[in-house]
């Protein structure tokens, strides 16, 4: 009898772990090691073996000369050339280094290619969320079923990750500027290259990162998010708020809508999951908006290691204000000319959804980057385990503030030849990082006193 007590004990432990269910907090000798072998935020701060990775050196603390705020961030990296190039004839050279969805991606449309550059890692961060983190990894546990995180606040609550739902929940909570208004552009494109832009304004305050907060403090909101539809005229006026919570076994996410038809502000509990995302003609569902957001209940999260991997990496050419919408958005995929594709450590974590759950997406394996953990690729399986879509995050250090994160989102429909993207900003102001809001500003009523405007 006690041999099969500790028999099922040490399943029931093997199981919790594969899932990502299992928490165990960082030792001291663990934590000692970041800032030394380990950069700030977890990496493996060394070059790899034969160099094609550079060592971490603090990344892009500072603007290139001639950058003023307010300015489409230019490329430090403009003046280089590009080593190699993958398509469809020479991809099994590099197939060791390439994830299922960018070989589906090369294999089935001849038009789409891989530029690869040089590597740099550039992620940087302020100096206050290096030591934030290094304080709360002796603290940050997952909370119940790992539906959220307790004992963190500031900094990335896993720099040293014992399983999958702690690499996600670093890309939930990684700093991306403590307040942001951004306007940006979202698009489905026919497989013809027909689209229709729909712009957004969209307005963040992170709780989470701001100087001095404190758990008390959160409320267990992590951050703010309003968002107003500015065009086209069919889609003018609508307005979403959220309240992002911490630790979603106790509340899950707060959300509402405005209609201008119906002058009403409504509760949303279905933003959320696989709810379709709008302006993306159904390519797309809420959960993918910054690569994942949200709960990860309904699914079991597995950490699969760390790999080197062709990802889309410093993507400044792409965020560049000298290219108009219909240089990028072409038939099939974006214009690869506008790509940048890098060599780069990235955690993979398989996300299986759980039996008897309902998700549109049946699995999904996500590239995380170990320098920001920003997430930077996504392979997306249906309910027959094919490969479906493929999503890319497109990234850039905003090294005025300084952070890396996405300059575009993109998400590859394989059967329908279609696309949705999000996050373009060529044509329109650069993100302002300096914003101060008023938590007013993130109520019912101010989308009530708004769409009456």
């Amino acid at each position: 009898m006690l041999k099969r007590i500790i028999t099922f004990i040490a399943v029931t432990l093997l199981m919790l772990s594969v899932t990502g269910i299992c928490s165990a907090k960082s030792t001291t000798e663990e934590i000692a090691r970041l800032g030394q072998d380990l950069t700030p935020l977890g990496a493996e701060k060394a070059a790899n073996s034969d160099g094609t990775i550079p060592a971490w050196t603090g990344g892009i603390t500072t603007p290139p000369a001639g950058y003023k705020p307010g300015d489409h961030h230019p490329d430090p990296f403009a003046d280089e050339k590009v080593l190699f190039t993958i398509n469809a004839t020479n991809l099994d050279q590099y197939a060791d280094k390439l994830t299922p969805g960018h070989k589906a991606l090369l294999k089935t449309y001849d038009s789409f290619f891989m530029n690869v550059y040089p590597s740099h890692r550039s992620a940087s961060a302020p100096q206050r969320i290096y030591d934030a983190t290094k304080q709360i990894a002796a603290t940050a546990e997952l909370a119940s079923n790992g539906n959220g995180v307790t004992g963190a606040v500031i900094g990335i609550p896993f720099p040293l990750p014992d399983n999958g739902l702690e690499v996600l929940w670093n890309h939930i909570l990684r700093w991306r500027g403590n307040a942001i208004e951004r306007k940006f552009v979202k698009v489905g494109v026919t497989r013809k290259g027909d689209y229709t832009l729909s712009t957004k304004l969209q307005r963040m305050n992170v709780q989470y990162s701001q100087e001095g907060m404190t758990e008390e403090k959160l409320d267990n909101v992590v951050l703010h998010y309003r968002a107003e539809s500015l065009a086209p005229a069919k889609l003018a006026g609508r307005m979403t708020l959220v309240h992002e919570t911490l630790d979603q076994s106790k509340e899950h996410r707060k959300a509402w809508t405005y209609s201008p038809g119906q002058r009403r502000v409504r509760r949303a509990p279905n933003l959320a999951f696989d709810n379709p995302e709008a302006a993306t003609d159904g390519l797309s569902v809420t959960d993918q908006l910054d690569m994942y957001n949200g709960s990860p209940e309904r699914y079991d999260w597995k950490l699969l290691g760390k790999k080197e991997i062709y990802v889309p990496y410093n993507s400044y050419k792409l965020h560049s204000d000298k290219l108009k919408y219909k240089d990028i958005l072409k038939p099939l995929h974006m214009n690869s000319d506008h790509l940048r594709y890098e060599l780069h450590r990235v955690w993979v974590v398989d996300a299986t959804l759980k039996q008897g759950i309902s998700h549109t997406y049946k699995r999904r394996t996500l590239y995380v980057d170990e320098d920001s953990w920003q997430i930077l690729a996504v392979d997306i399986y249906d309910n027959r385990d094919q490969l479906w879509r493929v999503s890319e995050g497109h990234g850039i250090n905003y090294y005025d503030v300084p952070t890396y994160w996405t300059t575009a989102e993109v998400n590859y429909d394989l059967p329908s030849g279609r696309y949705a993207v999000s996050m373009l900003n060529n044509e329109e102001d650069m993100y302002k990082f300096s914003k101060k809001f008023d938590l007013k500003e993130f109520t019912t009523s101010s989308l009530r006193r708004l769409g009456r405007r």
